[in-house]
């Protein structure tokens, strides 16, 4: 205890030196616990919804986009697609599920989602307040949504055209809440799901309002006007997510990009190739975090260099009244020790800091939560590395300890 108490004392009495070691022992174990936090959770996130998912059928355009947005919910839909073409395509009989989607229309971000009850079993979600979508601009919504928006059974509200809330408000229809799911740790928790029927009638409304409006003060024909809605548009949806029923399935995706005007996107390719531009990025930072440590073990080492020049005299007192040099190497290897330590639990708060703030920017943005702050097994090897580095940089000018002579340096002083 006294040995310690000595040591910390040094430190003290050493203010901008131990500061200087300390914050970059600090910054580097910040970098590298906040990388790892990161990449656990947003793996689980991916992971976990784009389980049993194997292909996404849609508009052409980049699949990373038509993946994210399908899956993920955190993009633009690259088009829509003529639902009698995706339902041709699909039946085949390496495909086991195919899910419809129909996005365009929010509510405070939220997207609205068109689809039917295989979707909710496949996230394997469940209701926890009143029951599933059933009929037209009838919703089931997410627990996030619930939590945020305050919506409560039997409310209704206007969804707005666009994904991002600040499209033109569908007032002339309403849409009422007749369920919220349990939360499920998936991608439905942010999501408010109606059948594809209330996105069809929804637009349809809307744009049958709009041509009403534009043909204001202009003369039309009535039997025109009749033949207008006679000559219904095709149906359209988003995309279809598919499972297939064997990895055979996979040479489905070649078939429908090189023959058809839609596009099949595969999410173990893309997902993987995020990641793998992503790991470039991290692993600079990894990479930088290390180097950072590093040039921290090098102050601590430089700090208690100077220091042991400094107090030569102190220490071959201390020898000289029966203190061991045992005893006062071990007191400066825990000054290396302590800087450490104390490096490594002020990364560790900062880090879940970091993670709170950016926790904070990934809801507002895409609803989607990364707080889980419990200390990952991989820390613990980040504390032995920095307990090691403050160790060694602590016991090489240590080792000076055992060259002194006691009785010239007493003369010398």
């Amino acid at each position: 205890m006294n040995l310690l108490k000595i040591s910390w004392a040094n430190l003290k009495d050493k203010p901008l030196s131990s500061f200087l070691s300390g914050l970059l022992m600090t910054l580097g174990i910040t970098i590298i616990s906040l990388l790892l936090l990161l990449n656990k959770q947003l793996d689980e996130q991916f992971s976990r919804n784009v389980r049993g998912i194997d292909m996404v059928l849609g508009a052409k355009g980049s699949p990373l986009q038509l993946i994210l947005s399908s899956i993920y919910q955190i993009d633009a839909p690259t088009g829509n697609i003529p639902l009698d073409e995706a339902e041709r395509l699909t039946r085949n009989p390496m495909i086991q599920t195919a899910i419809p989607l129909s996005m365009g229309d929010s509510y405070q971000t939220f997207r609205i989602v068109g689809t039917n009850k295989k979707y909710v079993d496949h996230f394997e979600a469940t209701v926890d307040q009143g029951a599933l979508f059933q009929k037209d601009l009838e919703v089931t919504i997410g627990a996030r949504v619930a939590e945020v928006t305050g919506l409560k059974l039997g409310d209704t509200f206007a969804g707005s055209h666009g994904l991002d809330g600040e499209g033109e408000e569908h007032g002339d229809k309403k849409y009422k809440v007749v369920g919220i799911f349990n939360p499920s740790n998936t991608v439905i928790d942010q999501l408010i799901l109606t059948p594809i029927s209330s996105v069809w009638a929804i637009h349809e409304h809307h744009e049958e309002h709009e041509g009403e409006t534009k043909s204001e003060g202009v003369e039309v024909l009535e039997e025109d006007h009749e033949h207008e809605h006679e000559a219904e548009a095709p149906r359209e949806i988003t995309s279809m997510l598919i499972k297939f029923r064997n990895p055979l399935g996979m040479m489905i995706a070649r078939g429908i990009n090189n023959n058809s005007k839609l596009q099949a996107a595969l999410p173990s390719i893309e997902i993987n190739r995020l990641f793998s531009l992503l790991g470039v990025g991290v692993d600079t930072l990894r990479g930088l975090a290390v180097a950072i440590m590093l040039i921290a073990g090098i102050s601590v080492f430089v700090s208690l260099y100077n220091s042991l020049k400094e107090r030569k005299y102190e220490m071959a007192l201390m020898l000289s009244m029966g203190a061991g040099r045992t005893q006062l190497f071990g007191m400066l290897l825990l000054e290396g020790l302590v800087l450490s330590l104390i490096g490594f639990v002020l990364g560790l708060v900062l880090s879940r800091v970091g993670l709170l703030l950016l926790s904070t920017r990934a809801e507002q943005s895409f609803h989607y939560s990364l707080n889980n702050l419990s200390i990952l097994p991989e820390e613990w090897l980040v504390l032995g590395v920095a307990v090691l580095i403050g160790i060694v940089a602590a016991a090489l000018p240590a080792l000076g300890v055992y060259r002194m002579n006691i009785s010239q340096t007493l003369a010398e002083e």
